[in-house]
């Protein structure tokens, strides 16, 4: 075409004008029949392949250079179906049978999508055109060809027509449940009819329905994203899908799903508000999970107590900060506080997890049998699981030895005293027991005692014998010690002072 442009158009005559215009009509009626074939082809090997999309953009050009084509439409409207876009499908399916009405294919196809939408009377129409057509044809064709054997009916289309009315009765049904009440029967009938109609929006929003009434939240869930599929832009299915998200304590789906609705409506009269509030609780929560991380316990439990104070109603969002609570306070040795939290964090749902964290707060306040209880309980709910065993056996470990000597009480240290605090204490405690101060009777206590104070000073200041006596076990016990693994009597620097001694003690403490 460039040779149109080297053209002196000011010294072409009128009828000049018109020849040329003719010959570029002519010359685009025949490329346009050409590009569309392009395209068909090119949509065609897509297709074969199973590139629906690169298919369906060929298919687009092809129906653009020939509109009048039926066939463009419907291998276009073939790729919609397989896309699962049924309101485009439908469109092109119509516009075939517009440009010719005897093209069953077409109808075929519509009748199905229309099936799959659960427009049962529309279905049941196009159904019936096909077994009509089928009829009249092969009438036409036995008294044209009477000794020649003719093709049967259309049989899925004479099968699915004679099924029609069962499948308008039964959402008759469907939804005479819903209004009664009847929740499961219709969740059942609805999910049978769903076999066959998977693309009714209407009928997945019912059953979602029947799913809320059964306080079945994770399927009511699975239908409104379906439902919000097939109504693509719907505000009100994305407002419907948070709120429902956000009961389950999935905080930053919920908030990903108002998101889509904002976008759609910046200022939607219910998704506006809900998103300020469930943004600032997804970012506590978030929050609490990177400080637990980074070992800022305290900070963790602030950020939980924001969610408490953001939210006092929505169970499962309540519950996620009374976990973060308990577990971030057994671990700052809050250990009050922390069974405060892990007991109500229970009372709204128990677990594994948080009966360990009730567990572990419980040993550090010495109730090892409280904690021995809590452990099994967790083992209950998961008896695999590690963490509970190990508790159950360092419970029952300091259980036994509560009953016998415990180090850290006999200097009054705490467990997570330092080797310089526990020196301290010794040499306090061994001055005020040591037996040169007493006489009599109170001499045999005061060299018990004294003999103890040394115990302890022995093994909290030696790290290995500390770590062995954390665990649950006296590296100076003998019975604990059975088969000479260290600490035995003869390893213990004060095994001579066990029954009593004539000796005087003359220590001095610098």
């Amino acid at each position: 075409m460039d040779y149109l442009a080297n053209i002196s158009w000011n010294k072409v005559t009128p009828c000049l004008v018109i020849l040329v215009l003719e010959i570029v009509l002519e010359f685009s009626e025949c490329a346009a029949p050409a590009e569309v074939n392009k395209h068909l082809d090119l949509g065609r090997d897509f297709l074969a392949r199973g590139q629906l999309s690169d298919a369906l953009t060929h298919y687009h050009a092809a129906v653009e250079g020939d509109p009048q084509n039926y066939l463009t439409y419907f291998k276009r409207g073939t790729v919609y179906y397989a896309l699962g876009k049924a309101r485009f499908a439908l469109q092109d399916f119509t516009k075939v049978l517009e440009l010719k009405p005897d093209f069953t294919s077409a109808r075929m196809q519509r009748a199905t999508v229309y099936l799959k939408l659960a427009q049962y009377v529309d279905a049941k129409e196009d159904y019936l055109q096909v077994v009509w057509h089928d009829i009249t044809q092969q009438l036409s064709y036995k008294l044209s060809y009477p000794q020649t054997y003719a093709e049967p009916y259309n049989e899925e289309a004479t099968a699915q027509y004679h099924h029609i009315d069962e499948y308008i009765d039964d959402l008759r049904l469907v939804e005479a449940y819903y209004r009664g009440g009847d929740h499961r029967a219709s969740v059942e009938l609805a999910t049978r009819l769903l076999e066959v109609s998977p693309w009714s929006a209407h009928l997945r929003q019912l059953r979602a329905e029947c799913y809320i009434a059964l306080d079945d939240l994770f399927s009511a869930v699975s239908d409104i994203r379906s439902v919000n599929r097939l109504q693509q832009d719907s505000t009100d299915g994305y407002y419907r899908l948070g709120t429902l998200l956000y009961q389950l304590g999935h905080v930053n789906d919920a908030l990903k799903e108002i998101r889509e609705c904002l976008k759609l409506d910046p200022e939607h009269k219910k998704c506006f508000p809900f998103y300020k509030k469930i943004k600032k609780v997804d970012k506590l929560l978030l929050e609490c999970e990177e400080l637990s991380e980074a070992r800022d316990f305290a900070g963790c439990m602030r950020g939980a107590g924001g969610v408490l104070r953001l939210e006092d109603e929505v169970t499962l969002v309540v519950l996620e900060a009374r976990k973060w609570l308990c577990s971030c306070a057994v671990k700052e040795e809050l250990y009050t506080e922390a069974l405060t939290h892990c007991r109500a964090a229970l009372a709204l749902q128990p677990s594994a997890r948080v009966l360990c964290d009730e567990g572990d707060a419980l040993l550090g306040l010495e109730m090892y049998e409280d904690a021995a209880g809590a452990f099994r309980r967790a083992l209950e709910h998961d008896e695999g699981l590690t963490r509970a065993k190990e508790g159950l056996a360092r419970a029952q470990r300091l259980q036994k030895q509560a009953e016998q000597r415990d180090y850290y009480k006999i200097l009054g240290v705490k467990r997570t005293a330092n080797k310089q605090e526990i020196v301290k204490a010794y040499r306090k405690a061994a001055q005020k027991w040591h037996p040169d101060n007493f006489h009599g009777d109170d001499k045999k206590l005061a060299e018990k005692k004294f003999i103890d104070v040394a115990a302890a000073k022995e093994v909290l200041t030696d790290p290995e014998k500390r770590a062995q006596f954390d665990s649950g076990v006296d590296p100076l016990d003998p019975e604990a010690q059975r088969g000479g693994q260290g600490g035995g009597p003869f390893n213990n620097p004060f095994h001579h002072f066990q029954h009593g001694s004539p000796f005087q003690f003359k220590f001095h403490f610098n």
